[in-house]
């Protein structure tokens, strides 16, 4: 009696009971034979009270009936999308709020992103969908082979209501190359699994399942009449009468050389300027998924046959950036990566990326894209007096698989009370980042999902609390540590740090300074005699070439008063050389320049002596010459010593 009683509470309790009974047989086979009756007895009920438990929330919903279920799968990329129509029936004498969803356990963890919605009408007439809220629920089906999911319905089917719910599930991972390697001038076939029956926990009128492939190259699939195939469509059913929990295999080997571009791990970070800007740094590391590559890579071919050699490969890759992105730029461990292209309007920024080599089947890639955003744009006030940032949560590459996708959101500094908000079940916690000018650091909200496609990229929320006196902070640090400076650089280019003026150290410093003082004193007296000495042989140049002795006397008559005060301020120096203690070094460089010094101007007068008297004697230029050569001779000995001398003096 509870058998039927259960058969025809949920059909789909015949196979459970089958099950049980068998299970339960057994059990009592083993027991008898112990002799132990009343014990396997026990034991009988309390299975049956367990299994029980875990199918009530089927038997909540037996009145249900699917009267029509059309089913869409999309196989023209390396992500399936899994589109299934579904009108259900009340025929309980009781009104319903749920309805049950099953998905086989197998596919449970390629399962990425599950949604239903429902509509009202037909045609013209047809609302816009409502989403639907969908919890897993605890209980599985009786055999294991499917995960439950309850759809809350909006308002309670009534008996002999029908609803229209229609149901979007994508899978990613689920197609497998086959085979598994091949070569670059081979394409690449990919193998789908899959169940020829909607699964469901509840029985199905009419049923059709339809296949989209990317191309009409099929090479072989599951017959299960009726079976059509058209171009390059599937078309499985209708089905009639189809059981609860019905499941029959099907294989699909197709065609698809769509790439398989898979990011293990991408790390975005956004950080929040007050002062303008929304910096965005996303690091990605990148595979081609698909059957792995095998044999020699050969870039003449790729290059000169692209539609028949690496047809499985890519080399292009398009980012899809807000639309006022700027400053972009595309890098990776070697440095800037020119082959990439920026397109822009007031609606949408592109970015098309090529990677240093074309990506076949096993290949990995890592590289960097960063830009900035105007704060304006993505950064809001709420009514409550709270910020929040409203930004795109997903990856902005085009039909591409995150495996883990981490967000960080590094908050300004001095942010409380932080919280996001995600459209979808995610980890999150935070952490703290330091940077330029930070004193107690800036909050970091990381949000981390696995396995995400381009479904999940719609906007996420992150509110916090901030005082706009905060701003003042960095800039008043900047302004005091720059006063701060200048006024220890004047401490310290007018406060004496010694610390006794009668120190060895300070008295050596004041030695040190009066000789650097002297030698200073004497290089410009040396500079005064050379002008002179430059002088008298201009005089006697004039002289050659004019014949005016007179002129020539006065020149002579001019620079004896120069030479005689320099004269003084050198025997000065040099006597002020003689009581430091410390002159040790430089004295005798300073002795032999004084005298090498009076030597040359002594010489230099001399000639100019013997020239003008020559003159006066009206001798010939070849005697002028003989009589003037040793003293010119000596002149220029004299001359390179005192320049050395000099030299010497500099160094010092």
């Amino acid at each position: 009696q509870t058998h039927s009683f259960c058969k025809l509470s949920c059909p789909s309790f015949s196979s459970f009971t089958l099950g049980l009974a068998r299970k339960s047989e057994s059990v009592v086979c083993a027991v008898e034979v112990a002799g132990m009756a009343s014990l396997a007895l026990a034991f009988w009920v309390a299975l049956l009270v367990w299994d029980w438990a875990c199918l009530a929330p089927l038997l909540a919903n037996g009145g249900i009936v699917l009267s029509k279920v059309d089913r869409r799968i999309d196989l023209t990329s390396h992500v399936v999308r899994v589109l299934a129509s579904v009108k259900v029936e009340n025929t309980g004498p009781t009104s319903v709020t749920e309805v049950l969803f099953a998905v086989p356990t197998s596919q449970v963890k390629s399962l990425s992103f599950l949604r239903a919605a429902t509509s009202e009408g037909k045609g013209k007439n047809k609302a816009s969908p409502v989403p639907l809220q969908m919890n897993p629920v605890e209980a599985q089906s009786p055999d294991g082979d499917a995960t439950i999911y309850s759809i809350i319905l909006n308002k309670p089917l009534g008996p002999g209501a029908t609803a229209a719910l229609d149901v979007f599930l994508i899978f990613t991972s689920v197609l497998k190359p086959f085979p598994a390697e091949i070569s670059q001038s081979d394409v690449q076939l990919v193998l789908y699994h899959d169940s020829v029956y909607f699964l469901s926990p509840y029985p199905t009128k009419v049923q059709t399942t339809i296949l989209k492939t990317p191309s009409s190259h099929i090479e072989s699939y599951t017959k299960i009449n009726p079976v059509k195939l058209s171009d390059s469509e599937i078309r499985y059913g209708p089905y009639e009468n189809v059981p609860p929990l019905s499941y029959k295999p099907i294989n699909v080997h197709f065609e698809n050389n769509r790439p398989f571009v898979v990011v293990e791990e991408m790390e975005r970070e956004i950080e929040i300027s007050n002062w303008g800007n929304i910096y965005v740094t996303e690091n990605y590391r990148l595979l081609h998924s698909g059957a792995r590559h095998k044999g020699s890579f050969s870039r003449l071919d790729y290059q000169a046959r692209p539609m028949a050699s690496g047809v499985a490969s890519f080399r292009h890759l398009l980012a899809r950036l807000p639309a006022r992105a700027h400053s972009v730029y595309y890098r990776d461990e070697i440095g800037n990566i020119s082959t990439s292209h920026l397109r822009s309007d007031h609606k949408k920024t592109e970015l098309e990326l090529e990677p240093r080599y074309p990506l076949f089947g096993g290949w990995r890639t890592t590289f960097t894209i960063g830009y900035g955003v105007p704060l304006e744009d993505f950064l809001f006030q709420a009514s409550d007096g709270r910020r929040y940032l409203k930004f795109p949560f997903g990856c902005p590459l085009n039909e591409v698989v995150v495996e883990k996708l981490i967000v960080k959101v590094v908050l300004p500094e001095g942010s409380k009370d932080p919280s996001a908000f995600v459209p979808f079940p995610v980890e999150q916690y935070q952490e703290v980042k330091y940077s330029y000018l930070d004193v107690i650091g800036r909050t970091v909200i990381v949000l981390t999902k696995k396995n995400v496609v381009q479904e999940h990229n719609v906007f996420f929320q992150v509110f916090f609390r901030f005082n706009m006196l905060a701003m003042l902070v960095e800039p008043l640090m900047l302004v005091t540590g720059f006063f701060l400076f200048f006024i220890a650089c004047i401490a310290y280019a007018h406060f004496d740090f010694s610390i006794s003026k009668s120190s060895a150290s300070y008295q050596a410093r004041l030695q040190r300074e009066e000789i650097l003082d002297a030698v200073q004193r004497l290089q410009n007296a040396m500079s005064i005699r050379l002008s002179v000495s430059e002088k008298l042989e201009a005089s006697l140049r004039d002289l050659a070439r004019t014949g005016d002795i007179q002129t020539c006397k006065s020149v002579r008559r001019s620079v004896d008063g120069s030479l005689k005060e320099t004269a003084k301020e050198l025997k000065n120096i040099h006597d002020a050389l003689q009581l430091s203690p410390r002159s040790s070094q430089v004295l005798p460089k300073v002795e032999a320049l004084i005298q090498k010094e009076r030597e040359k101007q002594d010489k230099l007068i001399q000639k100019h002596t013997v020239t003008v008297e020559s003159y006066e004697r009206k001798l010939t230029s070849k005697e002028i010459d003989n009589r003037i050569a040793p003293h010119q001779q000596k002149l220029q000995a004299l001359k390179q010593e005192v320049d050395e001398l000099l030299q010497a003096l500099d160094d010092f």
